[in-house]
């Protein structure tokens, strides 16, 4: 499967090979995106918080309410936001789509 991570700005695309069981924010660190994920998946912050493509969206499981509930607290969400640390990729995707939001500030410089 292919993730494509766009920037906020729209003028930067790279795109990931993945497969089923990974994380979305582990393919995103490794590819160096700036998403910092201060909690390191443990859904204690929204510090992993990207913008997922309206057209992948509806193949993505729904978010839990603890989920939602962090997503409260992220700067720039919108209703196709979600949180790095809960996408799990599946064989059900070809592709997913996710923009970093405009907001966002990796405090480890990654």
């Amino acid at each position: 499967m292919l993730v494509r991570f766009v920037s906020a700005d729209g003028a930067s695309v790279s795109e990931v090979a993945g497969k089923a069981g990974d994380r979305l924010l582990d393919l995103a660190q490794a590819d160096g995106q700036p998403l910092e994920g201060t909690c390191e998946g443990q859904m204690a912050c929204s510090t992993c918080h990207v913008i997922v493509d309206a057209a992948d969206f509806a193949k993505l499981p729904p978010a839990s309410e603890p989920e939602e509930d962090m997503l409260d607290l992220a700067a720039g969400a919108t209703r196709h936001s979600r949180l790095a640390c809960q996408i799990y990729l599946s064989d059900d995707l070809d592709m997913l789509t996710v923009r970093i939001p405009g907001e966002v500030r990796n405090m480890q410089g990654r």
